[in-house]
């Protein structure tokens, strides 16, 4: 591996609202960095999307207005508040609008950012979702940074003629590295820090090198990053190798992972996981009590299983009922703006929670067992984010779903009591059955076919773990499954990765749902 991923940063998480991570999350966290880096309050902001990238078709359906709104209005992502962002902004006379534009863009989710302040102060970014709430702002201001949200970002910015970058190497031991950049004739020093340094420090430092101005930038990710130590394994090889060594579960081995990776105690990184898996429970509950939202497709359906039990139309007392249950309402909570987590990603929330949830009170196993089965379900995420990652814009929906039915498998051999190699064994065949999967949402709203897709992984997790603990060979090794996601997507056109151009989603029924809630929404 390179930079390791973090199970908290890049898997299971962010805690959000809306119906894609990509999109909403992302972008919230985007346009948070840029309202602090404009240091002042927000008077207007102008955002557009190039024409020939996966935002240009959907951006308003697929929630990116919502969480650039919110950013930019600093609400926090569980606030009541961001459901009607378009409300508090006029309330407060601030000017948001969005526009379709044509641009140089490295990746196919980018935005950029033109922010101006009440005194006339300008901000510009550009900007990149990378998939499940990851993001980099890629320029600022016209000067390349590479910000990615998960390191306090102290940012210097030099008049003309000003060169102090061996100055504040020295003068900041602590710093975990430092870029500079040129733009016409001006530069921007970029430091990045693990610490917070004070508004006394931050004056200190302007006017002891003399600069223009000195910006820190909170990180916006719950792990911050420069607190690494070393993990005591990064292939999946010597993962299998260590936990033979040390007779540890997978679950116990995403604990340590975690735990290398983030700095924290066992205790503040477990706390950190019974929170998430509350939030997760909390969004099944939700879903199963009612959810109404506008602009969405499908009415509450998780009720219905219930009810068909009852009345004998379906299986009594199956588990792929409560799969089936749990995972609606994960994904109704999601599509009604209700907080949830991204698990991987928003479009593919309901497979992990709702699974585990349900083989968690099938076997009544305790809380801490649940605990441990999201961190084998995380570690297997990790291995999936340092590979293809979660955007389906570049892979389609076998990064979404197919990820997230390999992570649920290992979690309920977890559950099982299997060993690390039966978790990650797992874990391979529920990937295998859903190499190649699209990415096609009716309608642009990540609902419909994205519940089928959300209840067939969570199944299809299920059977894995059966079969692999049972005994079945799952063959092929997950780091050459996770390889061939990759090479697969390249092969798949654009249409099928979540731009609504293929698939489902110009079917002649999706069509006319699009027209008629397009309508709906003026």
């Amino acid at each position: 591996m390179g930079k390791l991923p973090s199970i908290f940063n890049d898997v299971i998480g962010p805690v959000m609202r809306g119906p894609s991570s990509s999109h909403t999350a992302a972008s919230w966290r985007i346009a948070t960095i840029c309202l602090e880096m404009l240091q002042e309050p927000l008077k207007s902001a102008v955002i557009d999307f190039d024409k020939n990238g996966a935002w240009a078709p959907n951006y308003r359906e697929q929630g990116t207005t919502l969480g650039i709104d919110g950013g930019l209005l600093g609400l926090e992502m569980t606030d009541n508040l961001m459901k009607k962002t378009e409300e508090v902004a006029a309330d407060r006379g601030i000017s948001i609008s969005y526009k379709v534009d044509s641009f140089k863009t490295k990746h196919v989710n980018t935005v950029r950012l033109n922010l101006e302040g009440i005194t006339g102060k300008k901000v510009s970014a550009l900007a990149a979702s990378l998939g499940g709430g990851a993001f980099e702002i890629q320029e600022l201001n016209g000067f390349e940074v590479s910000i990615r949200g998960d390191y306090y970002e102290l940012i210097f910015l030099l008049d003309d003629g000003i060169d102090i970058f061996d100055a504040i190497k020295l003068g900041l031991p602590e710093l975990k590295s430092i870029n500079k950049s040129i733009n016409n004739g001006k530069t921007l020093i970029n430091v990045k820090l693990s610490d917070h340094l004070s508004n006394d420090t931050l004056t200190m430092l302007k006017e002891k090198w003399s600069v223009a101005e000195v910006i820190l930038l909170k990180p916006v990710l719950p792990i911050i990053a420069g607190n690494e130590q070393t993990v005591p394994y990064t292939t999946i090889e010597s993962l299998i190798k260590y936990s033979n060594e040390h007779h540890y579960d997978l679950g116990k081995l995403g604990l340590i992972y975690e735990q290398s990776q983030s700095g924290l105690s066992a205790n503040e990184v477990n706390a950190i996981m019974v929170n998430h898996v509350n939030i997760i429970n909390k969004s099944i509950e939700t879903g199963l009590q009612g959810t109404v939202y506008q602009d969405r497709i499908l009415p509450q359906q998780s009720h219905l299983i219930d009810k068909a039990a009852k009345a004998g139309k379906i299986l009594k007392n199956s588990i792929v009922n409560e799969i089936i249950k749990n995972v609606s309402a994960i994904m109704e909570s999601k599509s009604a703006m209700e907080v949830v987590v991204a698990n991987p990603t928003a479009g593919s929330c309901g497979a992990v929670g709702g699974v585990l949830k349900a083989v968690a009170d099938e076997l009544n196993a305790s809380e801490e067992e649940l605990i441990q089965a999201y961190f084998a379900a995380g570690l297997v995420g990790v291995y999936f984010a340092n590979g293809p990652g979660f955007s389906a814009e570049e892979h389609g929906c076998q990064v979404e779903c197919g990820a997230s039915a390999g992570m649920a498998a290992a979690g309920i051999v977890q559950l099982f009591g299997g060993t690390a190699k039966q978790a990650i064994d797992a874990a391979s065949m529920a990937i295998q059955n859903m190499i190649g999967l699209v990415c096609d949402p009716i309608a642009d709203r990540v609902e419909a076919p994205c519940l089928g897709k959300n209840v067939s992984a969570a199944v299809n997790a299920l059977s894995s773990a059966t079969m692999v603990a049972s005994g079945y060979n799952a063959l092929i090794p997950l780091d050459e499954v996770i390889s061939t996601v990759s090479s697969v997507s390249s092969q798949m056109p654009t249409c099928v990765k979540c731009t609504g151009k293929g698939g489902l989603a110009i079917t002649k029924t999706a069509c006319a749902i699009k027209a008629k809630l397009s309508s709906q929404m003026g």
